[in-house]
């Protein structure tokens, strides 16, 4: 549910506005409105910019359409861009090694990008290497008429509401999180010999503004250390069920020209299920990031 009482200037310190913010829902999610992305951006409105981002986690602006120079000189302004881990080379944008597609379109009978079609579960980008990305930046190109949505959900919230005795728990606990969409699938506590896969502490503290966050998601978080299997899947499917309540949660509907950009060391995202006859083609780039503590 969209916030539409929210829709107020951010301002300079001496009191000029930059430009307008609304809301998305009460607990994550804002639109920067007035922003033109086509041309560079002042030191100071991209303070102001960022300062929203720390605080509400993702952020939606909306047209007008932009090239993947535009799209990548915005993105470095949060930092290093990091290149694409993938070697196929249908996902190749032989432009800027930092740019991959998430499409399912096809040239020549060939995907041009990665995560094609249908559902995906909950995850945050990159978890299972040592260094995940800091951010995520996704821009729509073309858009099925329903589904393909993008749901994120607030892990600051998630911790912070846990109870007690389970936030006690978990403080100081590590998992391991698996490039391994079939385990995602099947939940099956075993990371298959060869899968990439990183460990990393259930609770994260955010390098920037100090706040602890959830770091397990449904799609990559395979095992807890220390313990086993069957005690391991029952706290994880708790947390991944108190995660992923809808208070934590705002879906977003795709329209061309939309440019959404989200911080992973503190909102997990998912991908609901479309058409695989319609086109769904987005432009992404990722923020390097850090080793999670």
């Amino acid at each position: 549910m969209t916030d539409l009482s929210s829709h107020a200037p951010r301002a300079s310190a001496a009191g000029r506005a930059f430009f307008a913010v609304r809301n998305l829902t009460p607990t994550l999610g804002a639109e920067i409105i007035g922003v033109d992305l086509t041309q560079p951006i002042a030191p100071e409105i991209f303070e102001a910019i960022h300062a929203v981002w720390l605080e509400k986690l993702v952020l939606l602006i909306r047209g007008p359409k932009l090239s993947q120079d535009d799209q990548v000189r915005f993105a470095e302004l949060f930092g290093p861009l990091k290149s694409r881990t993938r070697t196929d080379a249908t996902n190749h944008n032989k432009g800027n090694d930092a740019v991959m597609f998430v499409s399912n379109m096809r040239e020549n009978g060939q995907l041009v990008g990665s995560h094609p079609d249908g559902e995906m579960h909950f995850h945050s980008d990159q978890s299972h290497q040592e260094q995940p990305c800091a951010a995520t930046m996704l821009y729509a190109m073309e858009v099925p008429s329903t589904g393909g949505n993008t749901m994120f959900a607030n892990a600051y919230y998630a911790y912070e509401t846990l109870p007690r005795a389970v936030r006690e728990q978990v403080d100081g606990l590590k998992a391991i999180h698996a490039y391994d969409y079939e385990h995602g699938e099947t939940r099956s506590g075993i990371v298959r010999p060869g899968v990439p896969q990183a460990s990393h502490p259930i609770v994260r503290t955010h390098p920037e503004t100090g706040r602890k966050a959830l770091y397990v998601s449904r799609l990559m978080t395979a095992q807890i250390e220390g313990m086993n299997t069957a005690e391991s899947e029952e706290l994880l499917m708790y947390l991944f069920e108190h995660l992923e309540r809808k208070e934590f949660v705002y879906e977003h509907v795709w329209q061309r020209e939309d440019l959404i950009l989200w911080d992973n060391r503190c909102a997990l995202h998912a991908r609901t299920d479309f058409s695989a006859a319609e086109l769904r083609h987005m432009r992404r780039v990722t923020i390097k990031g850090e080793k999670p503590v």
